[in-house]
């Protein structure tokens, strides 16, 4: 203010400047008039008269000039007055504003300290920011609900009013996976939903329910298709699709982003899939792993969360033959993200080396392995390092409808399989696997134990919680959980476990049969679901894959 001020004074004293310049040549010309005048006023005028009527000129010239000086004066005084009163009006507004802050400061003692001083981030507005919209940018700043932190996501300072970007601060980030959800609606379990009133919370234990809401970002397997168009694929045994407005039970569950790399997204064809992606669009709710053509099935869902910025990819490589009935996306059709040839599982290696170097860290979510067995499939085994070494940071497992076990793989945490979380009516041991990507940039893992029976999914406690712990432990001898599930990369150590005392992995049907090697003559006994090839003498599979269709060898 007081370089305006400066500026001001100085333009005022040139403006006296070139005025006195003016009465200087005024004064000139007047002397000119006075030389030409003399002569001719010899004739008529005596000297006397002449001078007389100089003098009353330069005293009228004196009085208008001293009027003209007066008013100056009271225009100078004017806006030194104004300028001071601005003046008083701001400084007193940065006070207030910084009084203000203060007070929001001594009013976050309530919330936990640990927190204090990485949400509090408010700078002082400047002096000069406009008044009009100081107050109501402060308190837009500030929710009463949340204990008078800024909001999260906000700007707290002028930085974006001044075109400068304002970093978020960085904070945990908490990740709650859960497995395969199904809101078919002849299962059982979706009428018993409608017979129970219809809410969310009838069905699914509200424990589990807060662990997902609260979480910064949840995510599922969401095995089936929203719409009421298209028609089963012929052949096929299972054939799911949803009304598409049972799609609101994602948004009750606390559900962020859904992946559809299954084998039953594509189950009512083309049309059926493409509702479902515009489905989920309208209902707020993030997807990948399928697509209008690959490059939308293959790209990776990125979310800016707490100052971080985390990758999500999902691909399938279930139906392992030549002829899947779920199709993989093209070009040019739309489909599922699939990942189990060479080639395909080449584009999901790229997807995750084009992102990785873009975020903070990269999840992987991957269909895969055999259904109602704890036994990996040498394809999970033979990818899960691959992903690792692409750039994967995290790799969640689904679809064989049971637990599988936990492990690491230089450091990066696997859990093969999380099983159904809410699909059927059957028991069956399940759980949430919750993660916090922390300031430190470690994860630190949780297994959440949880039971789906009577087409329910309750969280477990008691007896029936560490008996499924211990169920996880036995078959994940190389890292500890301690008695809330927590994991540690160090293998176990402590008293044996009776894996038949603490198993609950559903019987497989019988769906074997015998078909004949193309390649020897001979009869190959087989899962017809997966075509592997079972011991005839034990039925225990031999890690050998035939084309169900064909019986040619796939690996």
């Amino acid at each position: 203010m007081i370089e305006k001020k400066a500026i001001n004074e100085n333009l005022l004293i040139g403006g006296n400047s070139k005025r006195t310049g003016l009465i200087m040549k005024e004064s000139a010309g007047n002397s000119k008039k006075k030389s030409n005048n003399k002569s001719s006023v010899k004739k008529d005028v005596s000297t006397d008269k002449r001078l007389e009527m100089l003098s009353g000129r330069k005293k009228h010239r004196r009085k208008k000039e001293t009027k003209a000086f007066a008013l100056l004066f009271f225009v100078i005084a004017c806006l030194a007055a104004l300028v001071f009163a601005v003046t008083v009006v701001l400084m007193d507004n940065g006070i207030l504003k910084r009084q203000r802050l203060e007070t929001a400061e001594w009013n976050v003692e309530d919330v936990d300290s640990s927190k204090q001083v990485e949400n509090l981030e408010v700078t002082v507005v400047d002096e000069a920011e406009n008044v009009s919209g100081a107050d109501s940018d402060l308190d837009a700043d500030f929710d009463e609900t949340q204990n008078g932190l800024p909001n999260d996501g906000e700007a707290t300072d002028s930085a974006s009013e001044t075109g400068s970007p304002k970093e978020e601060p960085v904070k945990d980030v908490t990740m709650v996976f859960a497995g395969d959800i199904c809101f078919y609606d002849a299962f059982a379990n979706m009428s018993a939903l409608r017979s129970r009133g219809g809410n969310i919370e009838s069905s699914v234990d509200e424990k589990l329910l807060a662990e997902m809401r609260n979480a910064d970002i949840c995510m599922v397997n969401n095995e089936f298709a929203y719409s009421d168009r298209g028609t089963p694929l012929a052949g096929k045994t299972y054939t799911f699709r949803s009304n598409p407005s049972n799609v609101g039970l994602l948004s009750d569950m606390g559900v962020d982003l859904v992946s559809l790399a299954n084998n039953h997204v594509y189950d009512y064809g083309k049309e059926a899939l493409l509702d479902t992606l515009d489905i989920l669009k309208e209902e707020g709710i993030a997807y990948v792993g399928a697509g209008r053509n690959l490059s939308e099935a293959s790209a990776a869902y990125v979310a800016e969360i707490n100052g971080r910025k985390i990758a999500f990819l999902s691909a399938t490589q279930v139906e392992r033959n030549t002829t899947p009935d779920t199709k993989g996306a093209t070009d040019e059709a739309p489909g599922a993200f699939r990942c189990y040839t060479e080639e395909e599982f080449r584009n999901l290696t790229n997807a995750i080396e084009k992102i990785e170097n873009e975020v903070d860290l990269t999840v992987v979510y991957i269909h895969w392995g055999t259904e109602n067995t704890d036994e990996l499939h040498w394809a999970q085994t033979d990818q899960a390092p691959k992903l690792v070494k692409a750039g994967a940071d995290l790799i969640i497992g689904d679809h064989p409808h049971c637990l599988q076990n936990i492990e690491y793989i230089d450091d990066v945490p696997v859990i093969y399989s999380l099983g159904n979380f809410w699909f059927n009516s059957k028991t069956l041991d399940t759980g949430l696997f919750k993660v916090i990507y922390g300031v430190d940039g470690n994860l630190k893992c949780q297994f959440i134990p949880a039971k789906q029976h009577d087409c329910r999914t309750d969280l477990e406690t008691g007896a029936e919680k560490q008996r499924i712990l211990d169920y996880m432990q036995c078959i994940s001898p190389n890292v500890t959980l301690d008695a809330e599930g927590n994991i540690t990369n160090t293998p176990y150590t402590g008293p044996a476990i009776d894996y038949a005392a603490v198993e609950r992995v559903p019987d497989p049907p019988a769906t074997t049969t015998t078909i004949t090697d193309p390649a020897t003559g001979a009869s190959l006994l087989i899962d017809k679901k997966s075509g592997q090839v079972l011991d005839p003498a034990t039925g225990l599979p031999t890690g050998k894959f035939v084309d169900p269709a064909t019986g040619a060898a796939i690996n």
